[in-house]
């Protein structure tokens, strides 16, 4: 099978805001170009994408993060078991999870683990016949421990293969992501600035001087650069052509119209791209971050023409002189020419879905 890879580049605008912050509260940065710019972390923008999921897809497609996982097990168990207690419950699940390399959650330091709720079910299932099985513990242990693993390498939910998975208590359990984020950065450069405020107390005495709070924060507004890949290949190799469709359409959906959640009751920061462009690629991903080396000034245009601009001349570069155009791509947003066959957001899904269909019914 060919390799396949999808590309995704945005131009959005996002007003004041800032949503996402480093420790000190102040909106994540970076140097590029020489200049200061506007950053949003992959990680942040790959959480609002799962946060998406929930809504896109089924709950046998999503999966759980967490550093409770011999609870999300307990609950499995307790739902076919009403009859058990649920300490007990919960003390079954951790045997188990234990056994199969699996910090269950009971130690605060217990790293973060990525599970789908088909497994934790199996899991779930697993730990009720550990728990009645009269065999003696070394031989059952052994029995149990790989039926644990299988258990919890089957059936993985759709944001584990995307984004992957680290058990560093048992790499036998990682998952390779068949997806790259990469940090989002302004085309241009930023500075950040400071909201000074005042909060009233609604109970004062006109006599009474002051505010009843003062505060400030910090914040900028940019026109980002978002970039993302999805290995397609590596994809469908757990996944049947239904479920690939699936997988890479949310994907796409969710990267687009997803949005990091900080501060937005402060600022109401939503917005959707002004620019979506869309490859397929059977070489390798490309991303096309050098198009804002140079940071672009808005002069009377604002950044958002500029910024297509300098993608597409860009774009058009790379393809020239370094490798091929791509197999096929699409565009979403206006002042874009004919670089690349114009679609509204309803018929890229549609295009990708059916590009998708066809690869792996072998027709690519």
């Amino acid at each position: 099978m060919k390799n396949m890879y999808i590309d995704f580049h945005i131009i959005q605008t996002v007003p004041p805001s800032c949503v996402n912050r480093d420790d000190t509260g102040s909106p994540k940065t970076a140097v590029y170009g020489g200049t200061m710019r506007a950053r949003v972390s992959s990680q942040a923008w790959k959480r609002a994408m799962r946060l998406k999921f929930k809504e896109l897809f089924t709950s046998d497609l999503v999966g759980y993060r967490t550093k409770k996982t011999a609870a999300l097990v307990a609950d499995q168990i307790c739902s076919r078991h009403p009859e058990l207690l649920r300490d007990d419950a919960e003390k079954m699940a951790e045997v188990v999870l234990e056994l199969a390399g699996v910090k269950a959650g009971t130690d605060k330091k217990d790293a973060l683990f990525f599970i789908s709720s088909l497994q934790a079910a199996k899991v779930a299932e697993l730990a009720v016949e550990y728990h009645n099985d009269k065999t003696a513990k070394k031989e059952k242990d052994k029995l149990f421990k790989a039926a644990l693993e299988k258990a919890l390498n089957d059936r993985p939910s759709v944001d584990i293969l995307l984004f992957g998975r680290m058990a560093a208590s048992n790499p036998s359990l990682n998952y390779d992501a068949a997806a790259q984020v990469a940090h989002s950065i302004s085309t241009h450069t930023v500075s950040n600035e400071y909201d000074y405020f005042t909060a009233v107390d609604d109970c004062d005495r006109k006599e009474d001087m002051g505010a009843g709070h003062l505060g400030t924060v910090e914040f900028n507004s940019a026109t980002l650069y978002r970039y993302a890949s999805v290995n397609i290949k590596e994809l469908a190799e757990n996944l049947n052509v239904d479920e690939l469709k699936i997988a890479v359409r949310g994907f796409a959906e969710a990267f687009i119209r997803s949005m990091p959640t900080g501060r937005q009751n402060t600022f109401a920061n939503r917005t959707l791209p002004d620019l979506v462009y869309v490859t397929v690629r059977e070489d390798q991903p490309i991303n096309l971050a050098g198009a804002f080396e140079k940071p672009v000034f808005a002069g009377t245009d604002g950044y958002v023409v500029k910024s297509k601009k300098a993608l597409i001349e860009h774009a058009c570069d790379v393809y020239e002189n370094y490798t091929a155009s791509p197999k096929t791509s699409w565009v979403v947003g206006k002042d874009c020419g004919n670089f690349a066959l114009k679609v509204n957001i309803d018929q890229l899904l549609e295009e990708i879905s059916q590009e998708v269909e066809r690869y792996a019914a072998g027709e690519e």
